[in-house]
């Protein structure tokens, strides 16, 4: 489509008259690559054949600019004899051409019989010695039936400037200079095929992305409409671009591969310098063509990648080679230059190695440990030092383990090689067994051990950070901790005498210390577990801060603190998120599983626990499976769904996962779902295999799992009650168990084998422990076992009370077996069915009441008296009475007995 060449076609169309006037003239139709040049002569080719012209017509292209007279025998090919044969010239051999003066000769042969249009397109690449007869003939054209037409590409230099300056100096040359389109030619250009309306649209566009080259516009067009109409750069598009850089300067193609391969961020002398051409002059002609923006940049993203699938793997390996040299003696950033060197797959430079570890630790800090693994990868196989090359791989198998442990494993056999060997420092040693260790690989994980032990024995001493290792290993995996625990030093005192051993890996020595006070003091481990979270900060190039975290939030669960570990855990979720940690993301969520497990809200224990597996392939987990797992199971099965527990139960899990403390959790989590069940002879087994697993790894004293508890109540359901006393009262004797969610389990049980009246009173305190620990499932039981002693005792009104209440909080828990079986067991389950618990017609009328009134009438729906409720909140009973007046009043009810059980939840959170 001949768009804004209607003055070209007219002044060809005057040297076309002045020809069959007998007034030979030359025309050079001159522009940029792929701007319709060649459109254009055809156009004019085709109007002077049907004015009787005979078209002698010549193409030239770059491969035959060294053949000589190939473009003057593409001509002749055309001329053939003259007479009546001429119709079939083209199967004619070309005649031999000695000179100038046998082409002058020929072509006035057949002039005679007709006026004669040479054609030759792309110029610029003619072979000189049929430029030079072109030339020649050129100057005789004055008297004859004769006309030229040529088309050069200004991109492209000239084979011979003398003879091309020496033709644009000719008398009566005709000078066409041909251009891009503008905006109102690229609409009219569009308008044929997309509709005016349409073409207006989308003319910004396409002037953007082609900048009013025809070819572009033409191929741009085509991908619009074959991807139903977004305005989205195509395959047509490219190879129309690609076509103008081989048809163009050689610089402008290498300019461009330059471009692509330094990517956007390239500048003018890194280009210059790898292009190996002037940047100024190419890019201005190659924006002049519409080839890329005046900044000099590509058009849209799509060509640089169109331009790299261009090249030959060993051209584009060898550029960005060259590429990675040239920014690295310019100073650029690592990153920088690593790209490179990842991209043409090879690090051969004696720098190469250490710029590629500078750029895994700068992705590494910027959360991206996909990149910072592919520069380890090409680190460690550039290596030329074994002990150098293990050490990468070490950092490697960490960065791959922050992302997916099951990737990481394929790193192992050789790192237990390298430590074999003794390549490995502490550092990477201690990494490598703790990778085995959650992979299941006990055995060589012991090995390791062994030989880190063997060398601390060899130098006489164990260093802080081998005893670090020795007593995380006392919490996480105590089957392979020395027998004999080694003491965390303590802190350095001003002025005292304590020593304190260096540390490389200052969140490995936190996770030690955590482990040591839990062993010791559980309260002095909780202060101690909240300021390891307030310091923390995730980080990959620390290698244990993960592990601290970890440990320091089961500290807070086990110490009752579930409120404060659920904050502590969402945080972390959401850090492991942003870095880009599912590995760690996923360990958090199956420990904020737990914690919900512990606060009786089971939906979310099961929600989080499939989060946790959906985030991390079960098969990645290793040994940790047990957390997510025994989560799941629990809450499962408290909600009634057997057939879910049996299936989360019935998972493959590593067997080593038993001589961890995950194994202890999933034991409970059996002997739980054996319960309720009423497998109780199984749930025994399990309960007491915990505490066989733990007096052998020598952790009785305050031990991850309290398995007494549930082997009491396993007791108690098989009739067993002298032993149960026996297992409640070693529970409750244990050192640290005199307060928390452990004992009051323990009372509950103690209740039950006890006379009513004393029951009561153990049950109440059990009620204010787990109240305190904020365990409402264990609370529903307790109020459920007061209910039934109260109605013992003769209390029936009390007993109803606290009936509903513990209905109410199993349903809040969907706790739904408890519900039925406080249902069954109550003497007002019909009562209880066929009357719902009142409510108040308007529950906003809940939010006007105060704190302390909030409070009172809290512990009154618990069925505290007034004289008790004065005395929890240290108040005289008259300050209750008129606090429940306004309460009443408030909430538009007569009595205490149509208190909303929804207000019990609120009295560990009130005033």
């Amino acid at each position: 489509m001949l768009v804004e060449r209607e003055e070209h076609l007219g002044r060809l169309h005057r040297v076309q008259e002045a020809a069959l006037a007998g007034r030979g003239r030359t025309a050079l139709v001159e522009g940029p690559s792929a701007t319709g040049k060649t459109e254009l002569l055809h156009a004019f080719a085709d109007r002077a054949e049907a004015a009787g012209f005979r078209l002698l017509h010549a193409i030239c292209s770059r491969p035959e600019r060294t053949r000589a007279h190939a473009v003057v025998n593409q001509l002749l090919r055309y001329a053939g004899p003259p007479g009546p044969g001429a119709a079939g010239a083209h199967r004619i051999p070309p005649p031999t051409v000695r000179s100038a003066d046998d082409l002058w000769a020929a072509l006035l042969e057949r002039s005679a019989e007709g006026p004669v249009l040479i054609a030759v397109d792309d110029v610029q690449h003619a072979d000189e010695p049929s430029l030079r007869m072109l030339l020649h003939l050129s100057h005789r054209l004055r008297s004859a039936r004769m006309a030229m037409v040529f088309t050069d590409n200004t991109d492209v230099p000239p084979v011979n400037l003398q003879l091309r300056a020496e033709l644009l100096r000719q008398a009566g040359l005709t000078r066409l200079k041909v251009s891009p389109l503008g905006e109102a030619g690229v609409t009219a250009f569009l308008s044929p095929r997309l509709g005016p309306e349409t073409a207006r649209r989308l003319t910004p566009y396409f002037h953007t992305t082609t900048g009013g080259n025809p070819l572009l516009l033409a191929a741009l067009v085509d991908d619009w409409e074959d991807s139903d109409g977004d305005e989205a750069v195509g395959p047509s598009y490219c190879l129309a671009l690609l076509s103008c850089l081989h048809r163009g300067d050689e610089a402008a193609l290498a300019l461009a591969r330059a471009l692509a391969v330094l990517g956007p961020d390239a500048d003018d002398d890194t280009v210059a310098a790898l292009a190996e051409a002037p940047v100024e002059p190419t890019v201005r002609a190659m924006t002049a063509a519409g080839l890329l923006r005046p900044d000099g940049r590509f058009r849209h993203p799509s060509v640089r990648q169109a331009v790299l699938d261009d090249l030959s793997s060993r051209e584009l390996s060898v550029l960005h080679r060259r590429a990675a040299r040239l920014l690295y003696d310019s100073a650029a950033p690592a990153g920088r230059v690593a790209r490179h060197l990842l991209d043409a797959g090879r690090a051969d430079e004696p720098w190469a190695v250490r710029i590629l570890l500078e750029a895994a630790d700068h992705d590494l800090l910027s959360d991206r440990p996909a990149a910072a693994a592919v520069c380890l990868e090409l680190a460690q196989r550039s290596s030329g030092d074994l002990t150098e090359r293990a050490e990468i791989l070490a950092r490697l198998a960490h960065t791959e383990f922050q992302s997916d442990p099951g990737t990481a494993a394929r790193s192992l056999q050789q790192l237990v090689t390298a430590d074999r060997a003794g390549r490995l420092r502490f550092p990477e040693s201690a990494l490598l067994v703790r990778q085995l260790l959650w992979h299941g690989r006990s055995e060589e994980a012991a090995e390791a051990l062994g030989r880190l032990r063997a060398a601390a024995t060899a130098r006489g001493d164990a260093s802080g950070e081998e005893t670090d290792l020795e007593q995380w290993l006392s919490w996480a995996h105590p089957a392979l901790a020395r027998p004999a625990r080694i003491p965390v030093p303590g802190p350095r005192r001003p002025g005292g005498d304590t020593v304190v051993a260096l540390r490389s890996e200052p969140w490995l020595e936190r996770a030690a210390a955590l482990a040591g006070e839990l062993a010791r003091d559980r309260q002095v481990a909780v202060e101690r577990a909240e300021q390891v979270l307030w310091d923390l900060r995730l980080s990959r190039s620390a290698y244990w801060s993960e592990e601290a975290a970890l440990l320091a939030l089961l500290t807070l669960v086990h110490g009752d603190r579930a409120d404060s570990a659920a904050e502590w855990c969402e945080r972390l979720v959401m850090d492991a998120a942003e870095r880009a940690t599912p590995t760690w993301q996923a360990v958090f969520q199956a420990v904020r599983a737990e914690i919900a497990v512990r606060q009786g809200d089971l939906a979310a224990a099961v929600e989080r626990g499939h989060s946790a597996l959906e985030l991390l392939p079960a098969k990645s987990w290793g040994v940790a499976i047990g957390l997510p797992l025994s989560s799941l199971v629990v809450a499962t099965t408290r909600m009634g769904r057997y057939d879910d527990a049996l299936r989360h139960l019935s998972q493959a899990v590593p067997q080593a996962m038993y001589e961890s403390w995950y194994g202890l959790l999933f034991l409970q989590a059996r002997g739980i779902h054996h319960l309720a069940t009423h497998h109780h002879r199984a749930a025994l087994g399990d309960f007491l295999s915990c505490g066989e697993l733990q007096r052998k790894w020598g952790v009785q004293a305050l031990g991850p799992v309290p398995w007494r508890a549930g082997a009491a109540e396993a007791c108690i359901r098989l009739g067993n009650t002298d032993r149960a006393k026996q297992l409640v009262h070693e529970q409750l004797s244990r050192p640290g168990a005199s307060g928390g969610r452990a004992r009051g389990i323990a009372l509950r049980l103690y209740a039950a084998t006890c006379a009513p009246g004393r029951g009561l009173q153990l049950l109440t305190e059990a009620l204010e422990l787990l109240e305190s620990a904020g365990d409402r499932f264990e609370q529903a039981r307790v109020l459920g076992d007061m209910s039934r002693l109260y109605n013992a005792v003769g209390e029936q009104r009390r007993a109803r009370m606290l009936f509903r209440q513990s209905l109410h909080v199993a349903k809040a828990c969907g706790a739904q077996p408890l519900a039925q079986e406080l249902l069954a067991g109550s003497a007002d389950s019909g009562a209880a069915q066929q009357a719902p618990v009142p409510v108040p017609e308007q529950h906003g009328s809940v939010r006007e009441l105060t704190g302390s009134e909030m409070r009172v009438a809290s512990l009154a729906v618990m069925g505290y008296t007034n004289r008790e409720i004065a005395a929890k909140l240290f108040v005289t009973p008259s300050t209750v009475e008129q606090h429940l007046t306004r309460v009443y009043r408030k909430l538009k009810i007569q009595r205490r007995q149509d208190l909303p059980s929804f207000l019990w939840p609120n009295a560990s959170k009130a005033g």
